[in-house]
């Protein structure tokens, strides 16, 4: 399987092999540069974005302030409506509560829909050990799940497939996982979709059992909320007799005028859309609302922290959970545009994943330790966030993290991390840098005297600083250093150039 998260190599030789890959970067060209421009037109449509970005980021973080409070009322909430309430602690207690509840209704096949934290937590492979097959529904979702590989993108998780490759796919396993795909399947878009449809059509129509996360949680009615585009929410939401909903503790919102601001912001940003064609919304269970005619008769929603917590304790990387998955951050990054979200071992790639994934679990790993370097701090990510989220801060503050250790919380615990292996070059220098601007007299001296031999100076650097400067130009220095040129001059004010 392609994308493989355990045991993934760091982001750069990840990348380096990604960026090799010529197809691949012209399918995510095409693709993020489409969604980008997009994007801008529908946000120009809106004259008071900025008050609504605004807005959407003092909901989340109050929410975040008084995230103990707000879950409490959500679970009143849902149980009030006929719903239960699980909580999960770690991805391994969320599969063993999510296969348990399958196992009880005796089925051994269902149906998912905006399953990215059942990603997180590998629940498809859980299930799978036990006997249950789990259909993805979502087209994207299908095509990298009929194609045995990794989402790598958050609103398009096959982006890096292009028609083609699609039609070779649904040829070749459409038949081992159910309908097969028509015959002479051309690669057009409507022939495509619609191979996709008859397939699960039967799944819809047969499966008891629906799987789901959410995009929110409305805690003061326990509504639960549902944005796509093509319908299959609405089928894996209603049809089922059992509904499980594995949502990240993040996703609460206060009331239904906070949704108000995010049913604006979230569409717009993600697929340049006014509103989504689809927004399924659902509160407990039929029989909780009265006996209503649609709906499940039984409603599970398990509550995911799985690292949540530890990020909330972290107060410049905690804004991460503000994030709304709109995708916008990844639409507008240049290294996600070049290396796809592969590289990035995660379910959540590209700049939020940057700074996610390694706080969701921790930076042990290569590939989590590298993830924070995956980025140009070119700010371009942190001007499209529909929620403010500053991600160069947190990458900033993460690598700080990696390369000199200190305090953090792992598993609610306080633990110390101890400085990185292969940063020792990187601490002495900023160690150095330190001394010196706290030292005027000798950064003053230092300045002259590089600029007095700045004819000798190499065009790359050496040892260890070889890896920063074979991508990079050395940035030239000055005939004389801006002090000086500024007592000369009089600040400028006598014809210094």
């Amino acid at each position: 399987m392609s994308g493989t998260y355990l045991g993934m190599p760091a982001f750069p030789e990840a990348a380096h092999e990604a960026v090799n890959n010529r197809t691949l970067r012209g399918n995510l060209r095409h693709a993020t540069h489409t969604i980008r421009a997009k994007r801008e037109k529908a946000v120009a449509e809106v004259s008071d974005w900025a008050e609504l970005r605004e807005a959407g980021k003092q909901i989340k973080d109050h929410t975040l302030r008084h995230l103990d409070r707000y879950l409490v009322q959500l679970e009143e909430s849902v149980v009030a409506a006929g719903g239960t309430v699980h909580w999960a602690a770690d991805a391994d207690e969320a599969n063993e509560i999510v296969t348990k509840l399958v196992k009880m209704t005796g089925e051994s096949e269902v149906v998912k829909v905006k399953s990215m934290a059942t990603q997180e937590i590998g629940l498809n492979e859980a299930l799978e050990a036990e006997g249950i097959r789990a259909y993805e529904t979502d087209l994207a979702e299908l095509i990298v799940q009929l194609g045995k590989d990794r989402p790598s993108h958050i609103l398009v998780p096959a982006i890096h497939r292009n028609r083609g490759e699609i039609r070779d796919i649904f040829a070749r396993e459409m038949s081992e996982w159910g309908r097969p795909a028509p015959e002479g399947l051309t690669d057009t878009p409507a022939e495509l979709a619609e191979a996709a449809r008859l397939h699960l059509r039967e799944k819809f129509l047969r499966a008891k059992v629906g799987i789901s996360g959410a995009n929110f949680m409305v805690a003061d009615t326990g509504t639960l909320v549902v944005v796509e585009s093509e319908g299959n929410g609405r089928m894996c939401l209603t049809l089922p007799e059992t509904l499980i909903s594995v949502v990240g503790i993040e996703k609460i919102v206060p009331t239904w005028q906070d949704l108000e601001v995010f049913l604006q912001t979230l569409p717009r940003s993600s697929t340049a859309e006014r509103m989504n064609p689809y927004t399924s919304m659902w509160t407990g269970t039929r029989d909780g609302r009265a006996g209503e005619g649609d709906g499940p008769q039984n409603f599970h929603l398990v509550l995911l922290d799985n690292g949540r917590s530890d990020t909330l304790a972290d107060e410049v990387g905690r804004q991460a959970l503000r994030c709304i998955r709109c995708s916008a951050c990844l639409n507008v990054c240049p290294v996600y545009e070049r290396a796809g979200g592969h590289a990035y071992g995660s379910v959540y790639p590209g700049p939020i994943g940057a700074i996610l994934s390694p706080q969701l679990r921790g930076t042990a790993s290569e590939i989590d330790a590298s993830l924070p370097y995956a980025s140009s701090l070119c700010g371009a990510c942190y001007e499209v966030c529909p929620v403010a989220i500053d991600i160069p801060e947190v990458l900033v503050h993460l690598r700080e993290r990696i390369v000199e250790g200190g305090p953090v919380v792992r598993e609610g615990n306080k633990v110390v991390l101890k400085p990185a292996k292969g940063h020792a070059a990187e601490r002495a220098a900023m160690r150095a840098a330190r001394w010196a601007f706290a030292h005027p007299g000798a950064l003053r001296t230092g300045q002259r005297l590089a600029s007095r031999t700045r004819r000798l100076h190499p065009r790359s650097l050496p040892g260890p600083g070889k890896a920063w400067s074979g991508t990079r130009d050395l940035p030239a220095v000055p005939a004389e250093p801006f002090r000086d040129w500024w007592q000369r001059t009089n600040g400028g004010k006598e014809g210094g150039k």
